[in-house]
């Protein structure tokens, strides 16, 4: 009913820039918080960025003065603009939403898309 869908991962060299976005479709009657988490191969899935519904936005120490989350709540979309990127930052990258779909009893759940590749070069 609700889909996550995420665009935007690639191969960049070190010190490059990629924009992911993620947006949001099916029957949804409204989205609270949404995040960006990524997976390294061998390591565990981690926080990235997150933003609430009300543009509050928090990141991990990693990428702090380099990742800016942001979302545009018409088109139930939210974006990471990573700059300056790592070899460590290669991983890969997934939307995540707390949705209230359009359901009788109007609950609210986690929604995870399907993930992008982020791969950064030296």
């Amino acid at each position: 009913q609700v889909q996550l869908v995420e665009s935007g991962g690639g191969l960049v060299q070190a010190g490059g820039s990629l924009r992911l976005s993620c947006a949001a479709s099916g029957r949804i009657f409204s989205i609270n918080a949404m995040g960006w988490y990524r997976q390294a191969p061998g390591k565990q899935r981690e926080l990235v960025a997150g933003i609430t519904s009300g543009g509050s936005t928090s990141y991990a120490d990693s990428v702090k003065g380099r990742f800016t989350i942001s979302r545009d709540n018409t088109s139930n979309t939210v974006y990471l603009q990573m700059s300056s990127l790592k070899p460590e930052d290669t991983a890969v990258y997934y939307c995540r939403g707390l949705i209230r779909a359009l359901t009788p009893q109007l609950r609210e759940y986690v929604y995870w898309g399907q993930g992008t590749q982020v791969t950064v070069s030296s």
